[in-house]
């Protein structure tokens, strides 16, 4: 048994401290983001903000709304082959591959899952290879049979929160590491585990080890507020994905419920729940806990106004901070230690 006795830190236990700007506006900030990856050697542009892999947020129609934004879409796993077929055909598909991740778990069924998604489409050119628990023996080897299968697609692989685990995984062939265990709004892991890794601390050790082998990371999970995926740019990571923040809007998935005091929510639900594995597992595995958890969130309408506000904070935190691009964050941000985040007197709806 070890105790670590450093304090590990959060998005909440920090603020970012301004410095001169010579921006005018925010409307000069750059977020387009230019990558070229380690191993697909695939050069991307793109805003680096990602819708995550769940049933209810990484959908056909979100992915549509989110590139208008220049913004990808982790579209879940459990999409039929043949309703990506229809959805490739479409039209309206066209202007959001370049801005799809497929999904894919590590058993045997998903990878030939994944083989049949991939060539319906040559423009299909990222892949998320996503498992609750990224330290696994057999999930390093998935990534590099992956990586081997597929030389030239850009790989993402998590979830992992420590260094020699990101390393080993970009080292396996991994382009972009997922960097987050338990800091999702619907994730109970810490809860039924004790597992986990606050997510600033994460992202800032996990970034500077993929950063000094040629990989990036994703920071996934924990954005509550704009202001936290500013938090997480600044800490280094060069992706910033999130659920709840793109959960209850008309692109998501579910349907809008009417409660009996007239106001409409959508379910949210974590992809560990009861609620997702009675959907697609046949119910929760006698050997295993629920690690996730099921919520109403309120209707929001268009997901166009959400991606808005984050962008617009993000633009704003740049010029905070002197950072013409959101490429700059990193090298422009100090945090500061704090004991309160926001001056919380009115805590009732805005009107």
């Amino acid at each position: 048994m070890k105790v670590l006795q450093d304090t590990k830190l959060d998005f909440k236990d920090v603020l970012i401290r301004p410095k001169r700007s010579t921006l005018r506006s925010r409307s000069e900030v750059v977020l387009d983001t230019t990558f070229t990856f380690k191993h697909s050697r695939q050069t991307w542009v793109g805003v680096p903000v990602i819708a995550a892999n769940m049933d209810s947020t990484g959908t056909f129609e979100m992915a549509m709304a989110l590139a208008q934004s220049k913004c990808v879409t982790a579209l879940h796993k459990h999409y039929t082959i043949e309703q990506w077929a229809a959805w490739l055909r479409s039209e309206a598909a066209a202007a959001a591959i370049p801005y799809v991740a497929v999904s894919a778990g590590s058993s045997d069924a998903d990878l030939a899952k994944l083989e049949e998604i991939l060539k319906l489409h040559e423009g299909l050119r990222f892949i998320c290879l996503d498992v609750a628990n990224g330290y696994s023996e057999s999930f390093v080897h998935c990534v590099r049979r992956v990586r081997a299968k597929h030389p030239q697609h850009t790989l993402m692989a998590g979830n992992v929160v420590t260094q020699e685990m990101t390393e080993e995984l970009i080292l396996s062939g991994a382009d972009v590491v997922k960097v987050g265990i338990g800091p999702g709004s619907v994730c109970t892991t810490r809860v039924k585990t004790g597992v986990g890794y606050p997510q600033l601390s994460a992202v800032l050790e996990c970034a500077d080890a993929a950063h000094g082998l040629g990989g990036h990371v994703i920071s996934d999970g924990g954005v509550t507020v704009p202001g936290d995926a500013a938090k997480a740019f600044g800490a280094g990571a060069d992706f910033v994905m999130a659920g709840g923040v793109f959960s209850g809007h008309d692109e998501s998935g579910g349907e809008v419920t009417t409660k009996p005091d007239g106001k409409k929510v959508k379910l949210f639900y974590g992809m560990s729940s009861k609620t997702a594995m009675d959907k697609h597992s046949g119910g929760v595995a006698e050997y295993r806990a629920s690690e996730g958890k099921t919520v109403e969130v309120p209707y929001r309408g268009p997901v166009a106004g959400t991606i808005s506000d984050m962008l617009g904070g993000l633009r704003s935190a740049c010029t905070y901070v002197g950072a013409a691009t959101l490429a700059e964050m990193e090298r422009r941000t100090t945090f500061i230690r704090v004991t309160q985040q926001v001056n919380t007197v009115f805590t009732g709806r805005e009107v």
